[in-house]
C-alpha cells in the first residue's frame, strides 16, 4: 500500500488507510549560482522554455529567449547555438520561398515574412543580439522537446521547422542516446571556449508529442532523459532542472493542462515558475522582482473611467515607480511601458 498509514476510525475501531502525504513532491536542490538583475541568460528550445524564459524577461531580467523561435529537437538547438558562437550571418541563399512567404529551415515560422529583406533582417538581428548575450551570459537554459528529427529529403538536412510543407518531402528519425551525447559533448566544449563562465541547465519539456503516439512519446522523452543524465555526469558546469518530473510526478493532474490535454496551462506553468525561482533567483533580487511584478499588474489595469482624476494619479504614480526602479537598477528598462503610460496621460490633456 506504499506509504499508507493504518489508523483507527474516530467513529469506531474499524481501521482505514490514510495516504500521507497526498502528493509526491519533487525536491529540487537549490542552485549555488543564482540569477539576479545583473546576470544575463539565454533560453533555447521548446515552447516550454518560451513560457518560463519569457516570464523572466517580463520581470525585466536580462534574458534572451529563443532567438531562432521555438525549437524542439537536440540537433536543431545545437545548430542554432553553433550559429551564435560563430555569429553566422544568413544570406539570400539560406532562404526558401513558399506559400507566399520567405523562410529559413533553421528558424521557426514566426520569422517567415512576405518580404525577403525583412525576413533576413529579423534573422540576422536576432543572431547578433543573442550572440552578444551568449558571450556574457551566466546561464544557458536548454529545453528538449523530442528526440525525433525531420530530414529534408532533397538536401538532406535536419530542419528546425517544416513550415507546413508536404510531409512527403521529409523523413523522420529517432535519435539515439549516444548521438545526442556526442553532439553535445562537442558543443559544450565549444561553449566553454566561447564563454568560460557559462552554466548550462537542461530541462525536458513535459509537453507530450502526441503525434508520435503514447509509446513513441515515452521512448522519445526517455532517450532525452538518458542523454541529459550522461551530460550532467560528464560536465561540472552542466545541471538539470526537473520540469518534466514536476508535472508528471508532483502535479499529476489534467487540471494543469490546456483543453488539448497536451500543453501546460498558466496554473501549471506558474507552479513550475515558483519552483524555478526558488532554485535559481537570488534572494536579493526578490524585492525588485515583486515591485516589477506589481508595476506590470498596474500596467494591465483597465479603469472603469479612464479620464477620472484617480486614474490620472494612478498613472503618474506608475511613472514615478518605474523611474525609481531604473535609477537603482540601470539595466532595467521601462521605456516601452513608459511610452504607454505617457500616451494614457495625454488623454487627460486632450480631454
Amino acid at each position: 500500500m506504499g506509504n499508507a498509514k493504518l489508523k483507527i476510525n474516530r467513529m469506531g475501531n474499524k481501521p482505514e488507510d490514510v495516504m500521507e502525504p497526498f502528493r509526491t513532491v519533487v525536491n529540487i536542490r537549490e542552485s549555488v549560482q543564482k540569477l539576479d538583475y545583473g546576470t544575463f541568460s539565454l533560453w533555447m528550445g521548446s515552447c516550454f522554455t518560451e513560457n518560463i524564459g519569457s516570464r523572466l524577461r517580463d520581470l525585466k531580467f536580462p534574458a534572451e529567449v529563443n532567438p531562432f523561435g521555438v525549437l524542439y529537437n537536440p540537433v536543431s538547438i545545437k545548430n542554432s547555438l553553433e550559429f551564435l558562437i560563430r555569429e553566422r550571418r544568413f544570406t539570400e541563399s539560406d532562404l526558401h520561398h513558399g506559400n507566399g512567404l520567405w523562410y529559413s529551415f533553421y528558424h521557426h515560422s514566426s520569422f517567415s515574412h512576405a518580404d525577403r529583406d525583412t525576413c533576413l533582417k529579423n534573422i540576422n538581428e536576432g543572431i547578433s543580439r543573442a550572440s552578444g548575450v551568449l558571450r556574457k551570459a551566466g546561464f544557458l537554459f536548454i529545453t528538449f522537446g523530442t528526440a525525433r528529427v525531420y530530414i529534408l529529403k532533397e538536401t538532406p538536412e535536419i530542419v528546425s521547422n517544416c513550415h507546413k510543407l508536404p510531409h512527403g518531402r521529409f523523413s523522420n528519425v529517432l535519435l539515439d542516446v549516444n548521438e545526442i551525447v556526442d553532439l553535445y559533448t562537442s558543443l559544450i566544449n565549444d561553449l566553454k571556449g566561447f564563454n568560460s563562465g557559462l552554466r548550462i541547465v537542461f530541462t525536458i519539456s513535459p509537453v507530450r508529442h502526441w503525434k508520435d503516439g503514447a509509446t513513441g512519446n515515452q521512448v522519445s522523452k526517455s532517450t532525452l532523459m538518458l542523454a541529459v543524465s550522461e551530460l550532467v555526469e560528464a560536465f561540472g558546469n552542466v545541471t538539470y532542472f526537473p520540469a518534466y518530473e514536476i508535472i508528471m510526478d508532483d502535479l499529476r493532474d489534467y487540471r494543469f493542462y490546456e483543453p488539448d490535454m497536451l500543453h501546460i496551462n498558466s496554473q501549471g506553468t506558474g507552479y513550475i515558475w515558483e519552483k524555478f525561482a526558488g532554485c535559481y533567483i537570488s534572494p536579493g533580487s526578490e524585492p525588485v522582482l515583486r515591485e516589477v511584478g506589481r508595476i506590470r499588474q498596474g500596467l494591465e489595469h483597465r479603469p472603469f473611467n479612464p479620464l477620472s482624476p484617480d486614474y490620472r494619479d494612478f498613472l503618474e504614480n506608475l511613472l514615478e515607480r518605474m523611474k525609481t526602479i531604473e535609477q537603482s537598477y540601470p539595466m532595467i528598462d521601462f521605456s516601452a511601458e513608459r511610452e504607454a503610460v505617457v500616451t494614457g496621460l495625454k488623454n487627460f490633456r486632450r480631454g
